[in-house]
């Protein structure tokens, strides 16, 4: 006689809320201002909008996707540099939002 296994309840999904902090928007620097608008905006949306000008130009690198090449309008944000991972990309972009 197979035996009844005792059902676990099920736990109810709990909605994340967005951190008030990371909501909160930021005015972006003269130079962060030419990729994604001049208007304060939140963090996310400052990354989300570099990732449409980085795509929309091709500047990600075609051998090594993890590392974005700066054209003029992004070598100020980067810092100078050339090539950017896109895991800096966020430090930099910090530095330009205030």
């Amino acid at each position: 006689m197979p035996t009844k296994k005792a059902k676990k309840p099920v736990k109810k999904k709990t909605t994340r809320k967005p951190s008030a902090a990371f909501m909160k928007p930021l005015t972006p620097s003269a130079a962060l201002a030419e990729v994604v608008g001049s208007k304060a905006l939140p963090r996310t949306e400052a990354v989300k909008k570099m990732w449409v000008y980085i795509k929309k130009y091709k500047l990600q690198d075609s051998k090594n996707k993890r590392m974005i090449n700066a054209d003029a309008k992004l070598k100020p944000i980067f810092g100078g540099k050339n090539q950017v991972s896109m895991f800096d990309m966020a430090k930099h972009l910090s530095k330009n939002l205030k």
